[in-house]
């Protein structure tokens, strides 16, 4: 009878939702394949690997690299014009990561280095999530993969999901450095590529995808909590909820997502089978008004569901980790929520935030 109640919620929130054939596709059953890079062990140059790249290296440079095999150019929107003569401090702008603000290049640099040093210490960074007989299938599918920024063996993962508008992936910005934080914090942090026509297929596939190999993968398999920004937190929020996550795996063993962490999105769905909620948004936000998300969080708490809501006084759209703006700090308040939240923890929760 549960069941039935999660699916027909399930059915119902999505026929107020966008791209909802995407929503209720079904995957085959799955025997995903990783892809493991060899790693390149003679540093150019003898350069430290902390100082591999700079904001003069090139996009044609980071890709053609050896510790990034095959998958290099998905550390760039392919659904972008980027050229590849472009430097690294070149494609830190909006004209390439559009709706985006505060894109630091210091951060680019930093990022690309942090996955190169740990590719050459031996490190698999990247996993391939559909199998080869599936890409072959559809090749679309070869487009996507997880980056995995490590924290400490046997600790809760996070997946991170960069928005874009559905139209590109903006992980340089909304996933990469959310990720490189967690894992400094010391959870495991994997930033999903995504195809932006096929969203919430790619995400369940992920979460099953970890959920299977998390032995093999050094992570728990419990306690997982799901990141998002603009349209990655649309994404967040509907696997986030147990019918939609439910509907979308077609399974019931994969437990819901300890809590889901949302920045700037004007999704409005509340369901009582949605997850802990965290979302921070700028009070200038043109795109998701902070009124239209507190009202979605209200909603949720009187339900019963934590959540906490932030507004940052003058921000925009875009503004990722907030490095150097009033909302520089907020990922640790979000891990703070997270871990508060986790089902082996004993900590009850926190009262609801709001906005003025």
């Amino acid at each position: 009878m549960r069941m039935n109640i999660f699916l027909l919620s399930a059915v119902f929130l999505c026929a107020s939702c966008a791209k909802d054939d995407d929503i209720l596709r079904k995957e085959d059953s799955m025997k995903p394949s990783t892809e493991i890079s060899t790693g390149n062990n003679n540093n150019t140059n003898n350069v430290p690997a902390e100082n591999r790249f700079t904001a003069n290296s090139t996009v044609a440079e980071v890709i053609s690299e050896p510790a990034f095999g095959n998958f290099g150019y998905l550390l760039f929107p392919v659904d972008r014009n980027v050229s590849r003569s472009m430097t690294l401090a070149d494609i830190s702008s909006s004209s390439i990561y559009v709706w985006y603000s505060h894109i630091q290049t210091e951060k680019t640099v930093e990022i690309i280095n942090r996955l190169y040093s740990d590719a050459i210490a031996g490190n698999q960074i990247f996993y391939r999530m559909y199998s080869d007989a599936e890409i072959a299938a559809d090749p679309s599918k070869a487009d996507t993969g997880l980056f995995l920024f490590r924290g400490e063996i046997g600790k809760p993962f996070a997946i991170t999901n960069a928005g874009g508008g559905f139209m590109y992936v903006g992980a340089m910005q909304d996933s990469f450095p959310h990720s490189l934080e967690i894992s400094n914090s010391g959870y495991n942090a994997f930033a999903l590529i995504y195809r932006p026509d096929d969203p919430y297929a790619d995400l369940a596939r992920a979460i099953e995808f970890i959920h299977d190999n998390a032995s093999d993968l050094g992570v728990k398999s419990e306690d997982y909590s799901l990141w998002g920004g603009s349209a990655g937190a649309r994404m967040s929020a509907v696997l986030g909820n147990q019918a939609y996550l439910q509907q979308l795996t077609d399974r019931t063993d994969i437990p819901q997502a300890s809590a889901v962490i949302m920045q700037y999105t004007g999704y409005t769905q509340a369901s009582q089978y949605d997850a802990p909620t965290y979302v921070c948004v700028g009070s200038n936000d043109g795109i998701a008004s902070w009124r239209t998300i507190q009202n979605r969080l209200q909603r949720l708490s009187a339900m019963g569901i934590t959540t906490e809501f932030h507004v940052y006084e003058g921000l925009g759209h875009g503004f990722g980790i907030g490095i150097g703006t009033v909302a520089d700090g907020w990922v640790n308040d979000a891990l703070k929520f997270w871990q508060k939240n986790m089902k082996t923890d004993e900590s009850a929760g926190i009262p609801p935030v709001y906005a003025d």
